[in-house]
């Protein structure tokens, strides 16, 4: 994408956030949340929380589904409500980003809410309140109640289920590294010293610091500020979840893909703490759509022109 394309976007987010959202399914910013200028902001020592490393050390199983909105239910508040409040992205092209020739929410994340928003309604237009959040923020919002759930590229790991629980894996990804095409970097271990761009507490942030290679870590907001500094040559490259990196490559040409996966990142919909008959519920409405074929046709759509075939991941369950 060139830095021209990328500023309209940036400016139909902000119109889009301001009011101009679709009807019945208005778009806000979090509470925290707005579009910022990039800022890069150098970090120190390696962020244990953010490392994903302790991922072995808890069982990261959901609950097993249970379809159904019984009284009294947290599914049943929520229609009462008449409205899912959903925490997701509007940066990160290919799974949650603003379209801006029709000023639409779109993507594989995207998808995954309006299928959680028909279970409990029969439809989903009309009743999604669209809130879009940094990942620096993706905790706070559920600690907060401020959202029902957040579907956001967001990574299970133990350190997270102390203060939200997660859904069944719903998409398996992989951190890797984009650099600018005939930039001679194949992947982490030729950015020591360089400066490696990330989202402020992302797995990949800290990955990037727990890098042997010592690479500079480098931490914005959201991804689409990776990318801007990147083509103003800021930074280095930029390393996280591959299908993430698939969509900058995907928007910008002079960039590429490198070098392999050297983590595993399991997606799951963040859920309020406490919440287990929400966290079930979400769990059957993901198995639907893996038997159903939604799944599926939603990959195909977003992902696989991109990253090639693949199926829904296999789960288990407490």
């Amino acid at each position: 994408m060139s830095r021209t394309r990328l500023a309209t976007v940036l400016v139909a987010v902000v119109l889009l956030v301001a009011g101009c959202g679709n009807a019945g399914s208005p778009i806000d910013p979090a509470p925290v949340g707005a579009v910022q200028v990039p800022t890069p902001a150098n970090v120190g020592g390696a962020d244990k929380t953010n490392t994903g490393a302790d991922s072995a050390n808890c069982d990261t199983r959901s609950l097993a589904p249970s379809p159904g909105i019984p009284p009294g239910s947290t599914m049943a508040a929520i229609r009462q409500r008449g409205r899912l409040i959903a925490g997701v992205d509007q940066t990160t092209y290919l799974f949650g980003f603003l379209n801006p020739a029709n000023g639409q929410l779109e993507g594989f994340d995207i998808e995954m809410v309006k299928q959680l928003a028909s279970a409990i309604f029969g439809s989903w237009e009309g009743h999604v309140q669209w809130t879009t959040i940094p990942s620096s923020q993706r905790e706070n919002v559920l600690r907060t109640h401020a959202v029902d759930l957040v579907v956001r590229t967001y990574s299970i790991n133990c350190t997270r289920l102390k203060d939200v629980d997660f859904s069944a894996t719903y998409y398996v990804a992989g951190q890797r590294v984009l650099a600018p095409r005939n930039s001679g970097i194949t992947g982490l271990s030729d950015l020591g010293g360089k400066k490696v761009c990330a989202t402020r507490s992302s797995t990949s942030l800290g990955a990037i610091q727990a890098a042997p290679s010592k690479p500079v870590p480098v931490s914005v907001d959201n991804w689409s500020d990776c990318l801007v500094l990147l083509q103003q040559g800021q930074v280095d490259a930029i390393s996280t979840d591959d299908v993430i990196l698939a969509g900058m490559a995907k928007q910008d040409p002079n960039v590429a893909v490198v070098g392999e996966r050297f983590t595993q990142e399991n997606y799951g919909i963040g859920i309020p703490k406490g919440q287990q008959d929400m966290v079930r519920f979400v769990n059957s409405v993901l198995e639907n759509v893996r038997n159903n074929g939604a799944w599926q046709r939603n990959y195909n759509t977003w992902i696989a022109p991109m990253l090639g075939p693949a199926g829904p991941p296999s789960v288990s369950y407490q």
